[in-house]
């Protein structure tokens, strides 16, 4: 599975849903932007909360989202892989499969 092609995809069928429901998808792009701008905390921390939470869930277009936005804000690998490891901690074996995903979507999203 390609991480890439994922959130594309998922990204092209939201686009089409957005035409048919725009107030929804409109109100869900507000929710997202408030949800994500920097307050009290910032947008990194926020976006290692939604990531957390989506490996938890085992949602895969979530975590190419998430991991997507947490490159394009500059996380390292370091920080990335601790913020697994807290994921593991909670999660268990199955969020350990989950978290190896969501290294997967970091290598592919960082190349």
């Amino acid at each position: 599975m390609s991480f890439k092609e994922l959130t594309a995809g998922i990204s092209k069928e939201m686009a089409g849903f957005a035409k048919n429901q725009p107030e929804v998808m409109g109100s869900f792009s507000k929710l997202a932007q408030s949800a994500s701008k920097d307050g009290v905390l910032d947008a990194k921390t926020k976006e290692f909360v939604a990531l957390g939470i989506a490996v938890a869930i085992r949602c895969d277009a979530c975590i190419g989202f998430h991991v997507q936005a947490l490159v394009k804000l500059g996380v390292t690998r370091e920080e990335f892989e601790e913020v697994l490891s807290t994921t593991v901690y909670m999660g268990g074996g199955p969020s350990l499969m989950y978290a190896m995903k969501a290294r997967q979507a970091f290598d592919e999203f960082s190349a």
